[in-house]
């Protein structure tokens, strides 16, 4: 079996440190032992996109927030579901995950970080979602291996009551909060009705529908707002 190589090392700010790892063709981010992204298990990760735009069919100009590049696979799922009216941000903390977009991974982002409907933004995706009002008809969350910081622990404050309510809020009625787990979390689903979504939880496979680990979505809908008298 082929080893191992590390190509590169980002820091995370807040602390820790990204590494790229190489074997063949094969790519890996790890943190610490943990193995963050593999690009040869992005099934659940397309799925983000997938799903969230069965719940969209027919939304015209849709405009799609994504938080985390990592190895761009819900965001070439999101380019196959949507039409050239669309407008894709994708909110990347790091840099240097976007020069490794750019450069060794530039084979595997097959072009898609220069669609005309991309903008790639280095900043906390929390930011924008605080900051945007009734602008995106869909937020696809993959910053973390489920709903908490394991990269960031800042990360966690995007998944609590008052980080629901900025993504409610980011929100058009009827858009889609896609959130991507390693596996469920009852209390994660509990906040998200909580926080006024109409909640669903699928399951999904890691590399296609009937192989590899199983992993969870949560898709919450901004129910639309009903006018008062």
């Amino acid at each position: 079996m082929l080893p191992w190589n590390q190509l590169a090392t980002a820091a995370i700010p807040g602390g820790g440190e990204l590494r790229l790892m190489r074997r063949g063709d094969e790519f890996s981010i790890k943190l610490g032992a943990n193995e963050l992204m593999s690009s040869r298990l992005g099934g659940s990760e397309e799925a983000l996109a997938t799903l969230t735009f069965r719940k969209l069919a027919g939304r015209e100009r849709p405009k799609v927030l994504i938080g985390g590049l990592g190895m761009g696979f819900t965001l070439r799922a999101t380019l196959k579901v949507t039409g050239s009216d669309s407008t894709i941000d994708v909110a990347e903390l790091v840099p240097e995950v976007v020069a490794w977009a750019r450069g060794e991974m530039a084979e595997l982002f097959a072009g898609s970080l220069t669609d005309p409907r991309v903008s790639i933004i280095e900043r906390d995706v929390g930011e924008l979602i605080g900051a945007a009002r009734g602008r995106y008809d869909a937020i696809l969350l993959d910053v973390d291996n489920g709903p908490e910081g394991l990269s960031r622990k800042a990360n966690d404050r995007l998944y609590d009551a008052g980080g629901l309510a900025a993504a409610r809020g980011a929100l058009r009625d009827g858009g889609v909060l896609a959130v991507w787990s390693s596996g469920p979390d009852p209390k994660f689903t509990k906040r998200l009705r909580q926080a006024g979504f109409a909640v669903t939880e699928v399951p999904v496979r890691a590399v296609n529908k009937n192989s590899g680990s199983r992993h969870l979505i949560w898709l919450a809908v901004r129910e639309a707002t009903t006018p008062v008298g």
